[in-house]
C-alpha cells in the first residue's frame, strides 16, 4: 500500500504544532504505538523548528514543506526549507552544537532526529536551503512486510 500527503505552511513558530499533528494524524492509518507517534511528532517538531529558526531566521514570510509517504509499512518524510542552508553539515550534526547560542538552543535537534528514525539523509547548500529525507518502519508493520 502506498499513500502520501504534502503540506506547506508559513515559517511561523506557531505552525510547528500544526505540522507535527498533521503528520501524526496521517500515519495513524498504520496503527502505530503511542511511543512511535511521539517519536514521529518529536522528529517533525525538531525539523520544522530548525527550518524556522535556522533556515529562515524566524522570518515568517517563507514556506516549510513536508511530504509524508507510507509505503509498505515504511514512513518516509521529506522536510524542506529554501532558507540559509547549513555551512558545515558535519558540525551541525554534532550533539550540543548550535549556530544560535544567543537563543539558548540545546543543539540536540539532529541527534534526536537520528535516534528516532531508521535513516536520515540531509542535503543542504548555503543560501539554497536544507532538505531532510527520513525513514522509519513501525514495529507492527515489520512483521507484516518482512
Amino acid at each position: 500500500m502506498k499513500n502520501e500527503m504534502v503540506v506547506e505552511f508559513s515559517s511561523r513558530s506557531e505552525n510547528e504544532s500544526f505540522a507535527r499533528v498533521t503528520v501524526a494524524a496521517f500515519i495513524t492509518q498504520l496503527d502505530p504505538t503511542m511511543e512511535e507517534i511521539t517519536e514521529i511528532k518529536t522528529v517533525v517538531s525538531e525539523a520544522v523548528t530548525n527550518a524556522i529558526i535556522h533556515g529562515y531566521n524566524n522570518e515568517p514570510d517563507h514556506m516549510v514543506y513536508i511530504k509524508c509517504t507510507i509505503n509498505n509499512g515504511d514512513i518516509e518524510l521529506v522536510i524542506k526549507d529554501n532558507g540559509a542552508g547549513i555551512d558545515d553539515l558535519d558540525k551541525a550534526r554534532e550533539p550540543l552544537y548550535t549556530s544560535k547560542p544567543e537563543l539558548e538552543r540545546s543543539g540536540m535537534g539532529f541527534t534526536i532526529i537520528e535516534n528516532f528514525m531508521d535513516s536520515i539523509e540531509i542535503t543542504s547548500s548555503p543560501s539554497e536551503g536544507t532538505t531532510l529525507h527520513l525513514t522509519k518502519q513501525l514495529s507492527k508493520t515489520k512483521t507484516v512486510y518482512n
